[in-house]
């Protein structure tokens, strides 16, 4: 069989990313995968299995622009806070397909024909530290994998209006370090496999050097800025628990610990999730965990 001829980096755009990512696996012909791409990935997906196993797990006292998104609450706990919540097994293992997933979108656009450089480039924003993901066909890039709900939020631009993790903010300060005007996310739909790029103009980015200045004044203050959501009825039961942005949050235990009049969350195990209640008026019919 003859190889299917890839087109040179020079005619690629990423805009035709996602449609030459496809036709990877759609064409009659096979694709050539050159022999350094594939060991590139091989690397990458050993590094991320071999770093989840055995890299040391414990806090980072300090502040990255990978954070700059998040709440002043999270970043003021994350850099003053020795503590964090525990993490199950199953949730490194989550942590760890995403970043084979995100392993596996870079050696595909390779493959595909683009152009992709400055792979984990350092990059360094008022004396901030970090590090991008890529640049592909010149324009920067961050690779995220997501759930279909977060998948949606990305293709439909929601991501602009509701942003719990900061990528909006943490993209915006890469693009900023590296005074580029557009930038954008390579996203896969964990579930389904479909793919998508998601630009960025400048226009919609925030000031992040501004927000790293809010947040150098935050996280200097003795006592923790405000709260970052407030808590929500669950139903009509007449309990009160954690908004979604704080069920995610490794430090809800502490940043809570007033709830329920002092005692502080209480954990209830439901068919497909946990609640964290802040207040309990009536007893739910299920399990308490105990925390």
């Amino acid at each position: 069989k003859q190889q299917h001829n890839i087109m040179t980096t020079a005619q690629k755009t990423i805009d035709t990313l996602v449609e030459d990512i496809y036709s990877l696996f759609t064409s009659n012909e096979p694709t050539k995968i050159p022999a350094n791409v594939l060991q590139d990935f091989a690397k990458d997906v050993t590094d991320a299995v071999v770093n989840s196993l055995t890299e040391e797990r414990k806090p980072r006292n300090n502040l990255r622009l990978s954070m700059i998104g998040q709440p002043a609450r999270k970043v003021w706990y994350s850099v003053r806070s020795t503590e964090q919540e525990e993490l199950a097994g199953s949730d490194y293992i989550k942590f760890l397909y995403g970043d084979i997933l995100e392993a596996l979108l870079v050696f595909l656009s390779k493959v595909s024909g683009h152009k992709v450089s400055d792979q984990q480039k350092q990059v360094v924003l008022n004396d901030v530290v970090g590090h991008q993901d890529a640049v592909v066909d010149n324009v920067l890039v961050d690779f995220k994998s997501a759930s279909s709900f977060s998948f949606k939020k990305f293709t439909e631009g929601m991501v602009f209006k509701d942003d719990p993790f900061g990528y909006v903010a943490q993209l915006s300060a890469y693009a900023q370090a590296n005074n580029a005007r557009e930038a954008g996310w390579v996203v896969i739909d964990k579930t389904t496999g479909q793919i998508a790029y998601c630009p960025v103009h400048q226009m919609e980015m925030i000031n992040a050097s501004q927000k790293i200045d809010y947040l150098r004044n935050a996280i200097k203050d003795s006592e923790p800025p405000s709260r970052c959501y407030d808590d929500v009825p669950d139903g009509k039961s007449g309990n009160m628990q954690l908004a979604v942005g704080c069920n995610y949050c490794p430090y809800k235990f502490d940043c809570w610990s007033d709830a329920n009049n002092g005692k502080g969350l209480r954990a209830f195990q439901y068919a497909n999730n946990v609640k964290y209640l802040t207040n309990v008026d009536r007893e739910p019919n299920v399990p308490e965990l105990q925390i």
